[in-house]
């Protein structure tokens, strides 16, 4: 590497730490985007993320032994009905509880209606002695992280950055620019309850 090639990247990773800097309010998108970028990139089928829940994708949902190798109770399925992603009460039987939300994985879609249902459903779960929960949808990083981190910011007053912190020394995660402005939502209107 050649010394101009150090100096281009030194001021490189200068400009790419000024551009995460971050305001004491809620960040902005870009902002979000900026951190969630950051750290691990490598995924495992499910990751536990807080106490007793796990986050993870399709495949983990689809093994209903390693589910009960996991002692799994519960199973919250973000992506309810959608291609390859088609849990139901039937598929995991009286042996876990199942959860379905019907959400898709676009910016313009309107998850904000699940964020209160999805947290009461999980924060019932946890609250239950010896219960365990999965939430996943096709990947395990847009749709069930989303939903994760509302329940971090509705039950545990996290503040979004908080909650995108917590989540992540676990699990990498970039729920999709449209979620990550509803939660911006949820997040100002939680500050305005506090």
């Amino acid at each position: 590497m050649s010394t101009t090639d150090s100096l281009d990247n030194s001021h490189l990773s200068k400009r790419l730490q000024g551009s995460c800097d971050i305001t004491p309010e809620t960040p902005s998108v870009k902002e979000l985007e900026c951190i969630l970028y950051s750290g691990k990139s490598y995924m495992n089928h499910v990751d536990e993320v807080w106490p007793n829940l796990f986050l993870g994708d399709m495949c983990m949902a689809h093994d209903r032994h390693g589910l009960w190798k996991l002692g799994i109770t519960n199973v919250l399925n973000a992506a309810h009905g959608k291609t390859h992603c088609q849990g139901s009460h039937a598929f995991y039987g009286t042996a876990m509880d199942y959860y379905g939300v019907p959400a898709n994985d676009l910016p313009t879609f309107d998850i904000s209606p699940y964020f209160y249902p999805s947290a009461d459903y999980i924060h019932e779960v946890l609250n239950t002695p010896g219960a365990r929960i999965f939430v996943h949808c096709a990947v395990g990083v847009s749709r069930s992280a989303s939903l994760v981190l509302a329940y971090l910011m509705i039950h545990h007053r996290f503040t979004l950055l908080d909650a995108i912190r917590k989540v992540k020394e676990s699990r990498w995660i970039f729920p999709n620019r449209g979620f990550l402005k509803q939660l911006r939502t949820l997040d100002i209107a939680l500050h305005k309850q506090h």
